[in-house]
């Protein structure tokens, strides 16, 4: 861990600062889950692991982790190391997934129209805004090459409460290149 990216050591906090963080951290994990980088979320894992530890280290009397004595203290200590064992691996598969994505994407250009492709899939052409999202991150889509399918003239997906929705339009976009070649 590089402290320009991951800011002060957890060692160095205050106690209140230490608190803070941690309960920042606890916080946005969510959201971070749901709509971070893989990237952001490597780096949130860390981050929040390298509080708790610190904060189980301060005062080991405040959780559940730290009640048991020395012995049990050892044996946490052996499941944590596991834990942060599982941890890794799970994020080298992410890491492996994506570049195996990466090799296997379609054309430039063809991402936008597969996303359409599934909300077609989809049933009623609709989507939960949080599985669209997924499955514009799994097509290498950026914000904004979504954001255009919204708002071009005439748009192609469109929004209704917490779902997104194939328009008419965007389904004559997907089937405009079949009728092409078979005119």
């Amino acid at each position: 861990m590089t402290r320009e990216t991951h800011g002060t050591a957890a060692r160095e906090l205050s106690d209140a600062e230490l608190e803070r963080q941690g309960t920042r951290a606890h916080a946005t994990r969510n959201w971070v889950f749901l709509h971070g980088t893989a990237d952001q979320f490597r780096h949130h894992t860390e981050r929040m692991l390298e509080l708790e530890q610190e904060y189980l280290r301060r005062h080991p009397k405040r959780t559940w982790q730290g009640a048991g004595g020395e012995a049990a203290q050892q044996v946490d200590r052996v499941e944590q190391l596991r834990q942060m064992l599982r941890t890794f691996g799970s994020q080298m598969e992410a890491v492996l997934a994506e570049l195996a994505q990466a090799q296997s994407d379609p054309a430039p250009g063809a991402a936008d129209v597969a996303l359409l492709e599934r909300f077609a899939a989809a049933p009623d052409g609709r989507m939960h805004k949080l599985e669209a999202h997924q499955a514009a991150r799994e097509l290498g889509l950026h914000a904004a090459d979504v954001a255009r399918l919204y708002t071009q003239d005439p748009p192609l997906l469109a929004t209704a409460g917490a779902y997104r929705f194939l328009t008419d339009d965007g389904r004559a976009r997907l089937r405009a290149p079949s009728e092409e070649t078979a005119g």
